[in-house]
């Protein structure tokens, strides 16, 4: 039962933060999780997108 009540805790919160970052990035939230799913391939831009909604940068860095 506990592991039942933690799964729908997790399913629930899952789908809200999806819900944000689809409002916040303009996507939808089919897009992104067909985006991110198993056999997704998203753009560079709908990652930074999604980064820049969870408070991440890219940085790139040049090697000598």
């Amino acid at each position: 039962l506990a592991v039942l009540k933690a799964l729908k805790w997790y399913i629930i919160h899952a789908a809200f933060i999806m819900a944000q970052i689809a409002e916040q990035t303009g996507l939808s939230r089919e897009q992104l999780y067909r985006s991110f799913s198993a056999n997704g391939n998203p753009t560079l831009k709908t990652t930074l997108a999604v980064m820049r909604a969870l408070g991440l940068d890219l940085t790139a860095k040049i090697h000598a």
